[in-house]
């Protein structure tokens, strides 16, 4: 098989060395773009800042109609009653005597696989469940469990839950795990522990190696018991995902109307509401932010990427050899790896059920928000791709077509670039070209220019603010009405936590990464709870 693997830092050659660079060179020289143009040509400065204040505003413009696009498909595949479809899918007979909401699709997708099924039928499909924990306390953990089993499908027949614990997090950890497969674990198909050595050989310390770990614990107990892999969808979560209880039905459904599910991947919508009403109002701004961009990404299937919690098919996870070991970004990693594997035929479809996830809280303010830097600049790490989609894409022998290589390679870095330059541009590049040439009439008209631009995206906006707070869960007891209001005022930290957060992460990761200055570590995010009555975290 290939070697999928990135390679140590001791190999990267000066080619993968030039390629990592790329992002952060990139990053930089386009923000220095508006003071080296009005030096040259004031009018060049001008016309470059106002196309790309243009090119912004038509994205936004398409973000807001994608968002309410993909909000209005979610509330309804959450509605739909996926045990009944999943039943019709399989005896190829719809039920009219069951009055249930039926999409078109659905009668489409009935008479395509009576006529020609597909590798996988409905109760054929097994649910590998991966729960990562290194050192959450039981009340991140056990909801997730508790989330799983309130499914609307049928844990002790169709899904194996699996821990996967680090050996580093100590005795707590292994405790915390051990009470919880003593209470939970007779509730599934089957349940296993799996503890991930430290020091690993080769491995960073990192969730890769864990649940790559577990994985492979995973395949011996499928072929001790002699289940097709093919039958098997692994979800990987973090210790405080918890699956909407329509979760595993979508994603049966999706999976057995692929011809070939091996090649493809599937994305649920990432929600970070858990806790979404005790994060400060910072950390709130990004985290409905994300999930608002989670939900236009599903619109946009050609794009899709693995992120977060995802689902892989347990054939193509043995074939892949699981997940990479030495990046700290392995759940993106894995759409590359899965794509080279695979010479190009892999697509990632998008599941449009949500699966819940918190937002960044720890246990002071402060400390809050420098987790949730830590955390973006993880996110952002993945501009490490850039170098090794290159070097495999081509400079290595491969059957890809060098179209879609292409088109891939160029969103991957853009995606990087953008999300360095965009908050900084908008914010302070009009003012560039008065600074260096106050004489120039259009470079006094453009701030005004740009301003009522971005009023007109302001309102824009506001859809997609709408959608933020129909997501939101009911707020708890413990907070007044005022708490309404603070939601809605918190909207002004947006261009604040776009620059100190957004933009200063995505440049300080690629600035590493130009430098050598590997992050050869995965720094877990604190996950902390409020309790009942509001009076402290549990971290």
């Amino acid at each position: 098989m290939t070697n999928l693997e990135i390679p140590y830092e001791q190999d990267r050659h000066l080619r993968y060395r030039l390629l990592e660079i790329l992002p952060g060179a990139l990053s930089w020289f386009v923000l220095l773009l508006p003071f080296i143009l009005s030096l040259i040509n004031i009018n060049l400065a001008v016309i470059f800042i106002v196309a790309y204040l243009l090119i912004y505003f038509v994205r936004s413009a398409g973000i807001d109609i994608r968002a309410l696009q993909g909000y209005r498909i979610m509330r309804q595949h959450q509605r739909l009653a996926w045990p009944q479809l999943l039943v019709e899918l399989e005896t190829g007979l719809i039920d009219e005597k069951v009055v249930i909401e039926r999409p078109k699709w659905h009668f489409d997708n009935v008479a395509r696989l009576a006529a020609k099924p597909t590798p996988v039928k409905p109760s054929e499909v097994i649910h590998a469940v991966m729960i990562a924990t290194y050192k959450e306390s039981l009340e991140v953990l056990e909801p997730t469990i508790q989330s799983v089993l309130a499914s609307n499908y049928d844990p002790k027949k169709q899904i194996i839950l699996i821990l996967a614990y680090e050996e580093r997090g100590g005795e707590r950890t292994e405790e915390n795990v051990k009470k919880l497969m003593s209470k939970y674990g007779d509730k599934f198909k089957y349940a296993m522990a799996v503890k991930h050595p430290q020091d690993t050989p080769g491995e960073i310390i990192g969730k890769g190696g864990n649940v790559t770990f577990a994985g492979r614990k995973l395949q011996k107990y499928l072929e001790v018991e002699k289940i097709d892999p093919v039958r098997v969808i692994v979800t990987t979560l973090d210790a405080d995902n918890r699956p909407d209880r329509e979760y595993f039905g979508a994603l049966s459904y999706i999976y057995c109307i692929t011809p070939d599910p091996i090649h493809h991947s599937f994305q649920p919508i990432v929600m970070y509401t858990n806790n979404i009403w005790d994060v400060p109002a910072p950390m709130r701004v990004l985290a409905t932010g994300w999930s608002l961009f989670d939900i236009v990404l599903t619109m946009r299937p050609h794009v899709l990427r693995n992120f977060s919690s995802h689902a892989q098919g347990m054939q193509a996870l043995i074939e892949t050899d699981f997940w990479s070991v030495r990046t700290i970004v392995e759940d993106g990693h894995q759409f590359w790896r899965t794509y080279f594997r695979f010479d190009g035929k892999h697509e990632v479809y998008p599941i449009y059920i949500p699966i819940y996830q918190d937002a960044v809280l720890s246990q002071t303010y402060r400390k809050t928000l420098k987790a949730q830097f830590i955390q973006l600049r993880r996110w952002t790490y993945g501009a490490s791709d850039v170098a090794y989609v290159a070097t495999n894409g081509f400079f290595r022998k491969n059957k890809i077509p060098k179209r879609d290589l292409l088109s891939k390679f160029f969103r991957l870095l853009e995606g990087h670039v953008s999300w360095a330059i965009a908050p900084p541009l908008l914010a302070f590049s009009a003012f560039v070209p008065v600074l260096i040439n106050p004489q120039s009439y259009a470079a006094n008209v453009l701030p005004l220019v740009v301003s009522r631009v971005q009023e007109i995206a302001l309102a824009g906006a506001l859809a997609s603010v709408f959608i933020c707070f129909k997501t939101l869960p009911p707020k708890p007891a413990r907070y007044k009405s005022h708490r309404n209001i603070l939601m809605v005022l918190q909207w002004i930290y947006l261009p604040v936590v776009g620059l100190l957060y957004t933009s200063s992460a995505a440049l300080y990761s690629q600035t590493r990464l130009m430098f050598g200055w590997y992050i050869g570590k995965f720094d877990v995010t604190e996950k902390a709870v409020v309790n009942e009555h509001g009076q402290g975290r549990v971290v």
